[in-house]
């Protein structure tokens, strides 16, 4: 089993940064794909950001390509996502989600066992 705990959501006005932090406790030795999902009021979710525990590669949606930077400290357990030049439209609820699997292409949501409660994202205009 795996625990993941997000914090350091907020509010922020358009072209601030925030970073969000997951932090990762049970079984994380057995992790091959993290990632940041985000779900606006009314939208379905959507993948925002993807971590290969082997070699690091990253993934972005095209929307955050340029702006949001994933990471992820091992000696500390912990998944951070990087967000600068913040628009409105980046307002979301931000999760951390975990799988154990082998995943190949793009992934979604689907790919996914574990899963935070989310951080809360605001950008003011």
């Amino acid at each position: 089993q795996v625990q993941l705990v997000e914090s350091g959501g907020g509010s922020v006005q358009a072209g601030g940064s925030l970073r969000l932090s997951c932090v990762v406790s049970g079984v994380t030795s057995s992790i091959r794909l993290m990632a940041w999902f985000r779900q606006a009021p009314g939208k379905a979710h959507e993948g925002v950001a993807f971590i290969f525990a082997d070699g690091g590669n990253t993934i972005y949606d095209d929307s955050v390509k340029g702006r949001f930077i994933i990471s992820r400290d091992n000696a500390k357990n912990t998944l951070y996502l990087e967000m600068n030049s913040l628009k409105p439209e980046d307002t979301a609820l931000y999760v951390c989600a975990a799988t154990p699997g082998v995943v190949t292409g793009k992934p979604d949501r689907s790919n996914f066992d574990y899963w935070g409660r989310g951080a809360q994202v605001f950008v003011s205009s």
